[in-house]
């Protein structure tokens, strides 16, 4: 009996012993910094729910993480495109009253850029009328001309005429026009090459003293849009050595008013013309009087003449004509007794 007992007690302290060792495994498992068993088994690739869950909070795949920072930077790209755009385009034109500028250093340069400008070269023309009524021009060319301070007429709501004369070289006839201007009473303005002014230095002189304008027409007399492309140095010679030239002849300033040489000019050689302080003329009357060896009749080039003059005609004639020479007092007295006037480029506004 005492044997039974025995037994039953050592198996009762056996249990008790049991249960302490799996309490005190428990707690080495959740020491800090170790994992518990119930988290390794959640790291487990067996559970493939936290897989999923894992995977969307920490490795989202390079696609979407490309695709949302391209987004992101493309959405900043068109912002910034299209700010740029609407200043580039709004940078030529005249800041509204009352918004102040983005960059105060931007806008103290010039407002106008040239790279900005048509750089094709054109061709003066124009469509001429035979009922007295002015010369026209296509609108875009008009608009072109005249925002870079372009002329090809004066007042058209006046019998004005402007009477302009080319000096590429002389041919012997230009001290006979000056004759006919003085003993008419009228002005006229002569444009004049670098060359003329050398070799013609009492004729430029006389016109000077004798109240005409000396006017620019080129130091070589190139095409001004092709010289623009070789850059403003090259340009600007072309002006500035013609100035120079006169003002060491005269000790005056050249009037600002220029012609292009043929006729030839883009937006961005008006332009830089207009960046030099000039005036451009064009003309609203012309017709093909410069070839001396295919002089018109005199018939021809007065009835040319009067049936295509018109209000506010600038008027372009070659000095090197036989024939405009010969009819010169002719038509001035003819147009004067029709109610015109002659008047200089200076009132030209």
């Amino acid at each position: 009996m005492k044997k039974k007992h025995l037994s039953i007690l050592i198996s009762v302290m056996l249990c008790f012993s049991l249960i302490g060792c799996k309490s005190s495994n428990e707690k080495v498992y959740t020491n800090p910094g170790t994992s518990s068993i119930n988290e390794q088994a959640s790291n487990s690739p067996d559970n493939k729910n936290n897989d999923v869950i894992k995977s969307d909070e920490k490795y989202i795949p390079e696609e979407e993480i490309n695709t949302e920072e391209n987004t992101s930077t493309k959405n900043s790209l068109d912002e910034k495109t299209s700010d740029e755009y609407v200043e580039k385009e709004e940078k030529p034109i005249e800041n509204k009253v009352g918004q102040p500028s983005k960059n105060a250093t931007e806008e103290s340069k010039p407002q106008l850029s040239t790279t900005t400008l048509e750089t094709k070269e054109r061709d003066w023309f124009f469509i001429p009328k035979k009922d007295g009524t002015p010369s026209t021009v296509d609108p875009s060319i008009l608009n072109l001309i005249t925002k870079q301070d372009g002329y090809y007429l004066g007042n058209t709501n006046e019998k004005v005429l402007y009477l302009t004369f080319d000096e590429g070289y002389e041919n012997g006839y230009t001290g006979k026009i000056l004759d006919v201007l003085k003993a008419n009473n009228v002005p006229a303005a002569f444009f004049v090459v670098t060359p003329y002014i050398k070799t013609s230095s009492d004729l430029v002189k006389r016109m000077v003293d004798e109240g005409h304008l000396v006017c620019n027409h080129s130091t070589n007399h190139p095409s001004m849009a092709s010289t623009a492309l070789k850059g403003t140095d090259k340009f600007n010679y072309e002006l500035e050595n013609t100035a120079k030239v006169f003002k060491d002849l005269t000790g005056k300033d050249m009037p600002k008013f220029f012609r292009p040489p043929m006729g030839k000019y883009s937006e961005l050689s008006l332009s830089y013309t207009k960046e030099l302080g000039y005036k451009t003329i064009f003309w609203s009357f012309a017709y093909k009087d410069w070839d001396i060896n295919n002089q018109p009749s005199h018939d021809y080039a007065k009835k040319m003449i009067m049936d295509r003059t018109h209000n506010g005609a600038i008027m372009l004639l070659h000095a090197v004509s036989k024939t405009n020479t010969e009819i010169l007092d002719d038509v001035i007295k003819e147009l004067k007794a029709k109610g015109y006037r002659f008047a200089s480029l200076e009132e030209l506004k």
